[in-house]
C-alpha cells in the first residue's frame, strides 16, 4: 500500500466563533499546546514531531473547516499532485510555492470537486523534542469526511493524491497513504461535511483517561469506549464547544502491501453490536447530528495554516 506522493496527515485548520474559548478548550481540556500565534490564528501541537495539529482562526458564526493539510513525500510530489489534481477534476487554488505560515516549507492548495480544501506541504518545520506523554495527543490519526458520492470521493483521493483503498464497508471508504490503516476516510452521506477529527493517544489507558477528563469538563462521551473493525483502533468520541466531532484513539492497525483490502461483506457486526468489543452503545443522536453540521468554508485562498 502507501501513496507514492503523500507521506502523512499533518493538521486541520478550523474557523471558530470564539478564538479565546477555542484555545482554552484545546489546551486546558483537550491537552494540546500552543506552539505559535499570530494576530488572527493560534497553532496547537501535540507531543509528536508535527509543527502543529490544529490551527484555530476567527471569522465565522459557526465552526467551519478551512483546510486539511497533508505532507508530501518530496518537493517533486507537489508538482505531480498539482497535475494529478487537474486531471482528476479538482481545482488548484495555489500552485506549489513557498509558504509563509509558522511551519514554513513549500506547498500547494487544492479544492476537490465537492468543495473540500486540502493543503499539501513539504519541508515544513518539525519538532526535535518529539515524544509521548500520558493522556496527551501525539498527532492526528485520521480525518473522516462525509461524501454525497462516496465512490467519486474515493476515486479523487486515489487519482489526485495517490491514496489507496484499505477497506470498504457498507458506509465508509478507508484510504491509506502510509503504515497507518487509514489517514482519511469518506463516510457515505447526503452532504460533504466534516465527520470527525481523530487524535492519536499514546495508549488505551490515555484514551480512557481522556474520556474521564472530558466528562469532568462537561463534554460526555458521545460514542464509546469501543474498538473499531477497520483500523482495529480503540475510540472515544466527543463534541467540542463549537460542534466539531473529535476522537481520542489508540492502537491503530499498521499495514503493509500484504494487507488484504476488505469489502462490505467482511465488516458486518452481529445484531446489537457497533464495535468489536460489543460494549459500546450506538453513537448518540447528538453526535450523529454534529457529524453532518460542520462544512468546509468557501475558499479561493486563505493564506498558510
Amino acid at each position: 500500500m502507501k501513496s507514492p506522493w503523500i507521506e502523512s496527515l499533518r493538521s486541520v485548520a478550523l474557523n471558530v466563533p470564539d478564538l479565546a474559548q477555542a484555545e482554552a478548550f484545546y489546551t486546558r481540556v483537550w491537552h494540546l499546546k500552543v506552539v505559535s500565534r499570530s494576530m488572527d490564528a493560534v497553532f496547537l501541537r501535540g507531543t509528536g514531531a508535527d509543527h502543529h495539529l490544529l490551527s484555530l482562526h476567527p471569522g465565522s458564526a459557526t465552526a467551519q473547516v478551512r483546510r486539511v493539510t497533508l505532507r508530501a513525500r518530496s518537493a517533486e510530489a507537489l508538482h505531480l499532485i498539482a497535475q494529478a489534481t487537474l486531471r482528476a477534476g479538482g481545482t488548484l487554488l495555489e500552485v506549489p510555492g513557498p509558504l509563509h505560515g509558522p511551519a514554513g516549507g513549500h506547498g500547494l492548495l487544492l479544492r476537490d470537486p465537492d468543495g473540500r480544501v486540502f493543503q499539501v506541504v513539504h519541508g515544513d518545520a518539525l519538532h526535535a523534542d518529539a515524544g509521548t506523554r500520558e493522556d496527551h495527543p501525539i498527532r492526528l490519526a485520521h480525518v473522516v469526511l462525509n461524501g454525497h458520492d462516496l465512490t467519486a470521493a474515493q476515486q479523487f483521493f486515489e487519482r489526485a493524491l495517490g491514496f489507496q483503498l484499505a477497506d470498504r464497508t457498507r458506509v465508509m471508504a478507508f484510504m491509506n497513504c502510509n503504515d497507518d490503516h487509514h489517514s482519511i476516510a469518506v463516510a457515505d452521506a447526503d452532504n460533504d461535511a466534516l465527520n470527525h477529527i481523530a487524535f492519536l493517544m499514546p495508549d488505551l489507558e490515555s484514551v480512557m483517561r481522556g474520556g474521564g477528563r472530558m466528562k469532568d469538563a462537561s463534554h460526555p462521551i458521545e460514542w464509546g469506549p469501543g474498538r473499531h473493525g477497520p483500523g482495529d483502533n480503540a475510540f472515544n468520541y466527543f463534541i467540542d464547544p463549537f460542534g466539531v466531532v473529535i476522537e481520542y484513539t489508540a492502537e491503530v492497525e499498521q499495514i503493509d502491501n500484504t494487507y488484504r483490502v476488505g469489502s462490505p461483506d467482511d465488516w458486518q457486526w452481529p445484531p446489537g453490536r457497533v464495535d468489536q468489543w460489543g460494549i459500546s452503545a450506538p453513537p448518540s443522536p447528538r453526535l450523529k447530528e454534529a457529524q453532518r453540521a460542520v462544512f468546509f468554508a468557501p475558499s479561493t485562498s486563505q493564506g498558510s495554516a
